[in-house]
């Protein structure tokens, strides 16, 4: 699977004809999020459970804000880079003055009249005060029912709790499925994830205190992750196991939003579904998400069959040729005219000619 930027290259011809003739970033925009809006459904909204095209309320949205952030994480770590190698040519003509060495004498604190008492109180006190044993608990009765009735009711109340935890998953994902932060994923302690065909977002929850980089610490493997912050001298691991699919390290990213959270961008090794993000973790039920592909999973060949497809839909519509009876009919059109053709002279019918889809090779 390509890079990011590796993608974007291939088209840098096409685009820069496109700003060039508009003239200015705004307009060049313009031209993007209009083809969107004319030639996709990216603005296109979900109106109900059964409706396969668009998205919810908030998502497109956060899918541009998504792209955004992760081109923003590569100029940051581009700047970093030609800082560091600006302090390295700095450092490299400056020699550092020699460190003078201190040594610190701790002088003896006096005991004072308070903590003297304390100590005295907690040599007197027995070790064991404080300490209150629990009652030893009852044995249970034992049920006066047959062995055969306590086995239905048994079976009846782990049927009941089966449709009950059944019931409250179709709920919790249809809540889930309302959040940008957790489409197609779930909200859970310390995080919430969502999904698409290609990218997993996972928002892992900071404390208000951590509003910088380096507060931070991710370590982002191919098969686990670990999330570290530090509040003041203390360091916390918010996040730690081992990823249920594997990820594409060279296209992963992940920045900070102060005060919030750390926001995982992680890309997808192969094509599927996650049923969670951490092994051991609770599972979603995939079938209760949107599994429909989006436009922008859609590759270059799949991307032609759809536009031949919404062409021959509209050209039914309207009781004209579809694409492989025009491409028949171009054919044709070259030996009605020809030498010694029975039809040479005559405007050309194509209702003379009947011509299945399967009879054309795309």
């Amino acid at each position: 699977m390509a890079s990011p930027l590796e993608m974007t290259e291939m088209y840098d011809n096409a685009l820069l004809g496109i700003l060039q003739h508009v003239g200015n970033i705004q307009d060049f925009l313009q031209v993007y999020f209009g083809f969107l809006y004319r030639k996709t459904d990216f603005y296109r909204l979900l109106s109900g459970p059964n409706d396969k095209m668009g998205f919810p309320p908030g998502v497109a949205e956060k899918m541009v804000l998504k792209t955004f952030k992760l081109f923003e994480k590569l100029a940051e770590h581009d700047r970093e880079r030609q800082l560091s190698e600006m302090q390295k040519r700095e450092e490299s003509r400056c020699v550092p003055p020699a460190a003078q060495e201190l040594e610190v004498v701790a002088e003896p604190q006096e005991e004072t009249e308070e903590q003297s008492t304390e100590a005295a109180q907690m040599e007197s006190s027995p070790p064991d005060a404080g300490n209150v044993s629990a009652p030893a608990a009852s044995e249970s009765s034992v049920s006066s029912q047959p062995d055969s009735s306590r086995a239905q009711a048994q079976a009846q109340a782990q049927g009941d709790q089966a449709a009950a935890a059944s019931t409250k998953s179709a709920d919790d994902q249809e809540r889930f499925q309302s959040d940008p932060d957790s489409y197609n994923g779930a909200v859970r302690e310390n995080y919430s994830w969502s999904q698409d065909y290609t990218d997993v977002e996972v928002r892992v929850f900071v404390p208000k205190a951590v509003v910088k980089g380096r507060q931070v610490s991710v370590s982002l493997q191919t098969g686990s992750v670990r999330v570290c912050v530090r509040d003041g001298a203390e360091e916390k691991t918010l996040m730690e196991g081992e990823f249920t699919h594997k990820i594409n390290t060279e296209d992963s990213l992940w920045s900070l939003e102060p005060g919030r959270c750390v926001v995982l961008s992680l890309n997808k090794t192969s094509e599927v579904w996650w049923n969670a993000v951490l092994k051991g973790e609770k599972e979603i039920d995939i079938n209760q998400i949107n599994r429909e592909r989006t436009m922008a999973s859609v590759d270059d060949e799949e991307h032609s069959v759809l536009d031949r497809l919404t062409f021959d839909y509209h050209q039914k519509l309207q009781g004209k040729p579809q694409s492989h009876e025009m491409k028949v009919h171009e054919m044709l059109k070259k030996g009605w005219d020809a030498e010694g053709s029975p039809f040479k002279g005559q405007q050309f019918d194509p209702s003379m000619f009947d011509i299945p889809p399967s009879a054309v090779q795309f």
